[in-house]
């Protein structure tokens, strides 16, 4: 028995920090191929297109015994899935490639740790959230949202001396004499832009939140959803990459390392979190069984905990690996990003808590109006964001 026990602490907390080593080291390679010559652009538009051509047929396997009264054909779906397409693939994949080619993985995972902020943000400015200051939940989220904004900050105002800087004396001096397959070291001049497109893609995924919720209330057949959205993104992506990338050169793709690293993203990526609709795609089947059984074992709340741990991992790999790769301010951002991060997701943790057992809280201000309501029996697909890749 006492074995079972520590076996089923170990394993999902094993499992969840392999996730997300993977996933830093995915954005590593993506970050490798960019700096190498590689358009984010076409990167983006053959990662879609692949994943697309998986999907579709597997959304309808998927979906073959379940009927639905409204067609995905009727122009107010359609309409939906096109904003689905253009904040879910469009926006968010091309603004977060371009950004990581101007930055480093590290600044992606400060950037992702912003989306419950931004989303908690929208919530209030559409009426979907009341700010009670006398709720504890209502205070962490306010106070987290000023952390998590403040790290950002630091991440694009900030980044101080190497934590590892290359030295005569150096042990990787080695690496020097060989082929260099990852140039994740090489720190742009666009840092600052780079950070700025990465906050505007994780933006556009809280936007993205707000569509699909609706989306999803509608037409319950979420992998139809996603394979048709992520037809009309890829599309959106492709009109815009041939007036972006006009030299047919950019576009050949040679049995290397790049073709490796689309394949890679097609098999195991996660185009927007834990919870997207995306992330029930064929292409996310590695990851979503692994989320999904460590949310069987564990409980809706443990997966979204290990989201900074990719901060753990990029800091790890950058100052192992690659000299000149790692600044203070850096991880000094993702730091304080990831306080916030927390802080929020405590006080969206507690805000359920509070809905569960009304009892317990003081005397609300307002009766909580039927769509406050619907927000919790019907939980945001996406709320907690990722890395690009």
């Amino acid at each position: 028995m006492e074995v079972k026990v520590r076996r089923e602490e170990f394993v999902p907390f094993v499992a969840m920090a392999i996730m997300e080593a993977c996933t830093i080291a995915l954005t590593i390679m993506a970050k490798t191929a960019l700096t190498g010559g590689m358009s984010p652009f076409v990167f983006v538009v053959y990662t879609n297109a692949f994943g697309s051509v998986l999907l579709l047929p597997f959304s309808f396997f998927f979906h073959k015994n379940e009927r639905n009264e409204e067609s995905i054909f009727s122009w107010p779906l359609l309409v939906r899935v096109f904003f689905l397409g253009f904040t879910g693939i469009f926006l968010f994949q091309n603004l977060a490639f371009v950004g990581l080619s101007f930055s480093s993985p590290i600044v992606v995972c400060a950037m992702v740790l912003l989306m419950p902020s931004f989303s908690f943000l929208l919530s209030v400015i559409l009426g979907r959230s009341k700010l009670d200051w006398r709720n504890t939940s209502s205070r962490a989220k306010v106070m987290g949202t000023i952390i998590s904004i403040s790290g950002a900050f630091v991440e694009e105002l900030y980044k101080g001396p190497f934590i590892r800087p290359a030295s005569s004396s150096s042990p990787t001096r080695f690496l020097k004499s060989i082929p260099r397959l990852f140039v994740y070291y090489n720190i742009p001049d666009n840092w600052f832009l780079g950070c700025i497109f990465l906050a505007a893609a994780v933006f556009s995924v809280s936007l993205f939140n707000v569509v699909q919720t609706g989306t999803v209330k509608k037409y319950p057949h979420v992998m139809k959803v996603a394979s048709f959205y992520s037809i009309v993104g890829t599309i959106q992506c492709l009109m815009f990459s041939l007036f972006m990338e006009r030299d047919l050169t950019a576009w050949k793709i040679q049995p290397n390392f790049d073709l490796f690293l689309i394949i890679a993203t097609v098999i195991k990526r996660k185009n927007i979190s834990t919870k997207s609709l995306c992330y029930m795609s064929l292409g996310h089947v590695i990851r979503t069984s692994v989320h999904v059984k460590c949310t069987q074992m564990k409980g809706p709340y443990y997966v979204p905990l290990f989201k900074p741990f990719g901060i753990f991992w990029a800091t790890l790999f950058g100052t192992s690996f690659f000299v000149n790769s790692l600044h203070y301010g850096s991880v000094l951002g993702a730091a304080i990003g990831g306080v916030g991060y927390y802080t929020v997701s405590w006080g969206q943790f507690k805000e359920t808590e509070e809905k569960q057992n009304p009892k317990e809280e003081r005397k609300p201000i307002k009766t909580i109006h039927h769509h406050e309501e619907n927000e919790y029996k019907v939980p945001l697909l996406i709320n907690q964001e990722e890395s690009p890749v």
